[in-house]
């Protein structure tokens, strides 16, 4: 299975720890990738299953099980120019340059696509696929930045802005293939822990 390392470090710990135990003949196949990767590597059969964020557009092959809605904030350097103690309007967001996820990353799109509908254009200083690089980045002031409420931290301050985004994680598996045991247990143990 693949996942991306936000979701391995924020939701998969506590459910690999109980398939561990529950399972410990199965010896798991962990891979570390973007999203997008993962579910193209599970779209070609190369992969059995990825836990990551979802696609905005469902792909044909797939088949996609959400988990988790990750609340997406907007955020910059407590020093950072934008104020945290009224209303940004979006078109002021976008006087400043931002620090965002790569542009093929699907956090990316769900953002662009509600800047779009609005006729309004980023402006991106830099871009990584990695949520706690950005996350660094922003601390730093070198731009305002989108990432997960669960990353939020004393270094940062929350824009409120016209602007709610969420991102859907979970499983994704290959609609024409049929699983193994070891992926139907992990599945099950994902959903239980995400509905507790």
């Amino acid at each position: 299975m693949a996942t991306s390392h936000h979701i391995g470090l924020h939701r998969l710990p506590g459910i690999l720890r109980s398939f561990s135990h529950s399972y410990p003949d199965v010896e798991l196949d962990i891979r570390f990738m973007d999203s997008e990767v993962a579910c193209q590597l599970v779209e070609q059969g190369e992969l059995e299953m990825a836990i990551v964020t979802l696609p905005t557009d469902k792909p044909e092959k797939l088949q996609l099980e959400h988990l988790w809605t990750d609340q997406l904030k907007v955020v910059a350097a407590t020093d950072h120019p934008l104020p945290s103690d009224r209303h940004v309007p979006l078109d002021e967001l976008t006087a400043y340059a931002a620090v965002l996820p790569g542009p093929t990353t699907y956090t990316r799109q769900i953002l662009e696509e509600a800047f779009s509908r609005l006729g309004l254009q980023l402006t991106v200083n830099m871009s990584t696929n990695y949520l706690e690089t950005l996350k660094m980045l922003a601390e730093t002031g070198l731009g305002w930045s989108v990432i997960p409420h669960t990353m939020l931290s004393s270094e940062l301050k929350i824009i409120e802005c016209d602007m709610k985004l969420t991102r859907d994680l979970g499983a994704v598996t290959h609609r024409m293939r049929t699983l193994s045991n070891a992926a139907k247990a992990m599945l099950e143990m994902a959903s239980a822990a995400a509905f507790r």
